[in-house]
């Protein structure tokens, strides 16, 4: 399987030049691990940067090979929005016994499969909370960050708008076309009421799964040492395990109607919000701060706990030594 990996991860849009090193946006080497010790410390002997445009990766914005690795991102969430805003309409209507298992276990075959798609192009991100912390980490540059997730957004609503077009507009109403809501409105014994849960739960549960979902499964990616012992298709199909767990916990945990589970993906979020609008932007926000605080969270906790227990090879500036570079002028 490690042949396998090694060979697949030499696409062309899958790495990219800077400073003469290639790397790629999930720490997923083929190189020796002495050859790895060789690369960092070339790293450690070069020179600061002395502008913010070196600091950010500004050349990226420019550069072709990243905006075709972006393309991956577009599509893959596209299929992503549509394929789990489906599972989640499907599960419910089928009137199953246990719609959150049947659902959380679609969910997780689906992610696995769509990470294992899009890996070897653009680094099977389709999410804007694994593309932040891979910013923050180091392992990617701002300015690849942000064509990333602007990506992963225009895919999500391009998803959104292919549901839409192919249910009817009874499912779409019930079921808020698949979005993510914190609360809906249903009928009750004398008017219609509110059922969900609240705006400080809803974002506590947020974070929460946001940050086990990074600490749990995407650390495996980040960290170049398990994804080259473990093998691609193993580390994602792990990430696709942990959602779909973390997705059942959340949705079953509050017991609460209205509301379908932690989102763990703003541009999912946004994708339903925007086509389908209404309600879904009451309280969307906790869709994009969770995630947020949870990438910083899981960023410090990758500098506090000691150096060995964490090698990632990618961009050699996160976010600290941008500041720290930035401080010194």
């Amino acid at each position: 399987m490690a042949g396998n990996v090694a060979a697949s991860m030499h696409d062309e849009e899958s790495v990219y030049s800077i400073s003469g090193s290639r790397v790629q946006p999930f720490s997923t080497p083929t190189e020796r691990p002495e050859q790895l010790c060789e690369l960092e410390e070339q790293r450690k002997k070069q020179s600061n940067p002395t502008t913010l445009g070196d600091l950010l990766g500004l050349n990226e914005l420019f550069s072709l090979k990243v905006w075709r690795a972006s393309l991956a991102e577009l599509v893959g969430t596209a299929v992503l929005v549509f394929a789990l805003d489906t599972i989640v309409i499907s599960s419910y209507e089928t009137k199953t016994d246990a719609p959150n298992l049947v659902m959380s276990i679609l969910i997780s075959i689906t992610i696995a499969i769509l990470l294992l798609a899009t890996n070897p192009v653009s680094g099977g991100h389709i999410n804007p909370l694994i593309t932040f912390a891979a910013a923050l980490v180091g392992i990617i540059s701002f300015s690849r960050a942000a064509i990333y997730i602007l990506a992963q957004c225009a895919g999500a609503t391009l998803g959104a708008l292919a549901l839409k077009a192919v249910v009817n507009s009874a499912i779409e109403e019930t079921f808020s076309l698949g979005g993510c809501t914190l609360t809906v409105v249903a009928p009750g014994p004398n008017r219609p009421i509110v059922v969900g849960i609240g705006t400080a739960q809803g974002l506590w549960l947020e974070v929460l799964c946001s940050f086990v979902f990074l600490w749990a499964s995407v650390w495996m990616a980040f960290d170049h040492r398990q994804a080259q012992a473990l093998g691609r298709v193993l580390v994602l199909s792990i990430v696709g395990v942990v959602v779909g767990l973390l997705v059942f916990i959340s949705a079953t945990v509050t017991g609460a109607k209205g509301y379908a589970g932690a989102g763990m993906n703003p541009a999912r979020c946004l994708g339903a919000a925007l086509v389908r609008g209404g309600h879904l932007w009451n309280g969307h926000w906790v869709f994009w701060v969770g995630p947020t605080i949870a990438c910083v969270a899981f960023y410090l906790y990758t500098k506090l706990i000691p150096r060995q227990h964490f090698h990632a090879v990618g961009y050699k500036h996160d976010f600290f030594n941008i500041v720290k570079s930035l401080s010194l002028k």
